[in-house]
């Protein structure tokens, strides 16, 4: 399995040697088949997982038995039930392998050790956490002013390859829609003007 992670981090920031050694001693390697959960809601979220291939879905389900969709994570991208991570509680979403992945896990002892001991990779995690925030509070704040055109032309721009990689009924419950609204939108969008 190859080191994106570390090179991921670099992108950002530059890291010592001594830095990158003390990461890697830290990190944990992990495949997950397709169809099977890094975490499930009720359990405890002990790692963090930064995806080197494959894809992941975090979601919850309705009291009515609706799933809701709350993030994907592709290559590149970082995921947890944070709350859970942080806290110690109990997770209150799912993460499932939408396909076979790998996976670089940091435990929350590992994390707080690193963020101590090495001020690049402090560095890093402020920038990954404030950008996280700021995509959070933009789709919270987009929820209630963009139509349902708008909210899916946006999920495009944010995941460019989503459409294939998962099916439609994901994508309509990520934007909180049918699968139908969601044909309706697509033949509405394909149009030309």
């Amino acid at each position: 399995m190859s080191n994106t992670f570390i090179q991921h981090i670099n992108s950002k920031v530059k890291l010592t040697e001594a830095e990158v050694d003390l990461i890697q001693k830290h990190i944990v390697h992990k495949k997950i088949r397709k169809k099977h959960y890094f975490l499930q809601e009720g359990d405890v979220c002990k790692y963090t997982a930064f995806v080197e291939k494959g894809l992941l879905r975090s979601y919850t389900i309705h009291n009515n038995g609706n799933e809701h969709i709350v993030q994907f994570a592709m290559e590149g991208w970082f995921i947890a039930d944070l709350y859970s991570y942080l806290s110690g509680e109990t997770a209150l979403y799912n993460i499932e392998a939408i396909e076979d992945s790998e996976l670089v896990l940091m435990s929350k002892a590992a994390n707080d050790l690193l963020l101590q001991q090495c001020p690049n990779y402090q560095t890093f995690m402020l920038q990954v956490i404030t950008n996280a925030y700021v995509a959070l509070q933009k789709r919270l704040s987009a929820i209630p002013h963009l139509t349902v055109d708008e909210r899916y032309q946006h999920l495009l721009q944010q995941y460019p390859t989503l459409p294939n990689r998962v099916p439609q009924h994901m994508i309509a419950a990520y934007l909180g829609i049918t699968p139908e609204t969601l044909s309706r939108v697509r033949k509405r969008l394909q149009q030309p003007k």
